[in-house]
């Protein structure tokens, strides 16, 4: 394996690039504010982000093209996938989180952290960027017994792997290399204190800062602030992203049909085809509640994500137009009631 697939190289990107071409290919593996860090055959190297290179949506994963002398970035390769939510706020821009993932480790803690609203909608990411999703529960020393958690995790998809470990201990990080080979890619998502930074220590050897988790919440703060990929000890690559705290889906409608394919599967058996579930002759979902096959609360939480996806999902003119038609809703309910109101003195 040479120093390029080692990097995750492989005939996707080859066949972007011209075989006569001058320009060099070289990874992302930390983006900072106005630099990011690459590598490639005998190459490590920051780049400023400035003039055209600065436009560009880069984040860590990336593949880029390099201008030899310079070097300069030229273009970044289309990725087989890519992590993306919706940023934090009012904007409703999308945020990259991470390009060319292989595995998506779900790092979640057996303790307060552990809620099943927010595996899926990290199972829902995963599955939209094409990664394979694997659940890691840890800090599995600190409870009686870990098995209700493990559970829980691979009830949320068939055959869906779960592992259950010390992110401390080496030897029960073991279970995680068979990911970790050379040439591959894997990203880590969870929220603040589940012990994401300890366990890319473990993994890479690597002595990243960490805090202590709050003893009042079982909480953390965050410690890392920039996305970056770490070079593991069978040779394959780790990318480390911060806590997110408000994770927003978007263009994931697939995805959620995927981490919830039992619902799905029991739709298409309902008798019409725009059923709601609700009280609907003919219901299939309804029928699987009633007879204790499925979770009410579950149908709750796929509709909910379903509803965020949608509202992150629309473009700009659909938002104007939906805002528009419901203010002219808004002002002839209000017109009703003055006339309503002069017609009664």
């Amino acid at each position: 394996m040479n120093e390029l697939e080692s990097l995750g190289w492989r005939g996707f990107f080859a066949s972007q690039v011209d075989a006569d071409t001058a320009l060099m290919p070289a990874r992302v593996l930390a983006v900072h504010r106005g630099r990011i860090e690459v590598a490639g055959e005998d190459l490590h190297d920051s780049l400023a982000l400035t003039g055209n290179s600065a436009a560009l949506s880069i984040t860590v994963g990336d593949w880029v093209l390099l201008d030899k002398d310079g070097p300069r970035i030229d273009r970044v390769l289309e990725r087989f996938g890519a992590f993306k939510r919706g940023a934090a706020g009012t904007s409703h821009t999308i945020q990259l989180i991470a390009a060319n993932v292989d595995t998506l480790f779900i790092v979640t803690s057996a303790n307060r952290d552990f809620n099943v609203a927010r595996l899926e909608r990290y199972l829902a990411i995963a599955y939209e960027a094409g990664a394979y999703p694997l659940i890691v529960i840890t800090k599995a020393d600190t409870v009686e017994s870990i098995d209700p958690y493990v559970a829980r995790a691979r009830a949320l998809g068939n055959n869906l792997p779960v592992e259950a470990i010390d992110a401390r201990d080496p030897d029960d990080v073991e279970k995680l290399r068979p990911w970790c080979g050379p040439g591959q890619t894997v990203a880590l998502l969870g929220s603040s204190g589940v012990g994401k930074s300890t366990l890319v220590n473990t993994l890479a050897g690597a002595d990243l800062d960490t805090r202590e988790v709050r003893a009042d919440d079982q909480r953390g703060r965050h410690t890392t602030t920039y996305r970056s990929m770490h070079r593991l000890p069978q040779g394959g690559w780790l990318v480390d992203t911060p806590g997110m705290r408000e994770l927003r889906l978007v263009d994931s409608g697939d995805a959620l049909d995927d981490v919830f394919s039992e619902i799905t599967a029991l739709a298409a058996d309902c008798r019409f085809s725009d059923c709601r579930h609700d009280a609907e002759p003919g219901c299939a979902v309804r029928a699987a509640i009633d007879a204790g096959a499925l979770e009410q609360q579950r149908l709750e939480r796929f509709r909910k994500l379903q509803a965020e996806d949608r509202r992150h999902s629309e473009t700009v003119a659909e938002r104007r137009a939906r805002d528009r038609n419901l203010g002219q809703f808004y002002k002839s309910v209000l017109a009703s009631k003055e006339r309503f109101k002069g017609g009664s003195d």
